[in-house]
Order: structure tokens, then sequence, then C-alpha cells
């Protein structure tokens, strides 16, 4: 990803949904503070303090914003997380696209480490697309996938799969006898794929978490 703060900041609001005029309130200055450093580039620079603040609100190393560069930490007590640019689908499918890596979240250490032992290099933020998951998921959901948590420790919960081209995200009910499992969708509109073939399954990663803007 570039390295342009100006850009930086302007493909996280678009991504994450934030208005120009919401940020410059945040920062305590005049609604047309930042669009006027997106686009016309004054100020040159953002202050240190503004810097800090927008890098932890948004969950990213102050380095994307024009800070000193870091060690790939986002900052002290936060693991960052790369963000796959591939939807999974909460649907009849979508085809996954190119997958490539843009702007990180950044979790707290203690708190990640709740939710699984896998290294942050097998951890990624996906989108959800589709309502098959809904209400659980929602098509617009940034979910949290480990990598490393997937066929060898197989178990009834939430897992993106693969199947082709096709990312998809379902909740797998494994059967108590034999190698066997139904792919649930949680909208009861969308048909189960029952007593499937665990060995079948091409799995991604389990969702061990979930984001979501509210509207």
């Amino acid at each position: 990803m570039t390295s342009n703060p100006r850009t930086v900041l302007e493909r996280l609001c678009a991504e994450r949904g934030e208005d120009f005029a919401g940020l410059s309130r945040m920062l305590g200055r005049n609604p047309a503070y930042i669009q006027q450093f997106v686009r016309r580039g004054v100020p040159k620079k953002l202050k240190e303090e503004e810097r800090k603040k927008l890098a932890r609100f948004f969950g990213v190393p102050e380095s994307l914003l024009g800070g000193p560069p870091d060690s790939g930490r986002a900052a002290a007590g936060l693991v960052p997380v790369k963000r796959t640019m591939v939807r999974a689908s909460a649907g009849y499918g979508a085809v996954s696209g190119e997958e490539r890596d843009r702007p990180y979240f950044a979790f707290d250490e203690h708190w990640l480490r709740t939710l699984t032992g896998s290294p942050s290099s097998k951890l990624s933020i996906i989108r959800v697309d589709g309502d098959s998951m809904a209400p659980t998921l929602s098509a617009g959901d940034d979910i949290l996938v480990d990598l490393g948590d997937c066929m060898e420790r197989m178990r009834d919960g939430i897992y993106v799969l693969r199947a082709d081209d096709v990312l998809v995200v379902k909740r797998l009910a494994i059967h108590p006898t034999g190698r066997r499992l139904t792919v649930q969708s949680d909208n009861p509109a969308y048909p189960d794929w029952p007593d499937c073939d665990i060995d079948a399954i091409h799995c991604i990663g389990r969702v061990i978490w979930a984001g979501r803007r509210l509207s």
C-alpha cells in the first residue's frame, strides 16, 4: 500500500465508512480540516497529537499517516492484523478475486490471546458479503479469521470455506460419529448442506470475531 498519508487516510475513510467532517470534529478542528489536508495538502503534515489520535482510531501504525518508521507493530501492546481484500460470501458463493493486503486492524495483545494462540501472520480480516448468515453476520461485517485453526481442530463453529474459486462463510456442525458434517446457514431462507464428507471441505479458517458498523 502507498505510504502517502493523504491517500492512506482517504482509503481508510472509504473502507471504514468514516467521513472527513467527523474526523475533523474528533480532532477538535473545523469540519473542513481533514478534507483540506487530503484534497488540498493543507496543512502539509498532521501534527503529532493528531496523527496519534487518528492512528489509534483506525488501529494502524503512525508511519502510515506520516509518522516515523516502525518495526511492524501498530503500537505498544497492539498486534497488527492484515485485512485481505476478498469477500467471503454469506450467500450462494462469490468469486474470491484478487487477494491483496490493505491497511490492517490492530488488536489489544492480551485480548487477542484470549481468542487464539495463533500468531498474527495466521490471522486475517475478511469482509462478509450476503445475508445467509444473518442475523449472526451481515453484509459488510468484518470478520477475524484464524487461518491456523482449521482441519486438524475442526469443531462446531463458523468457518470460511473455499469451493473452487468461491469463498463462503458458514456454520459447521460436526456429526458425533464418522467424518461427516452439516454446512449450515443461520438465515432459514437458505438451505443447509447435510451429511457432507469432512475430507471434501476446503477450510480456510475459523471465524473468531466479527465487527460491524452501526447504522
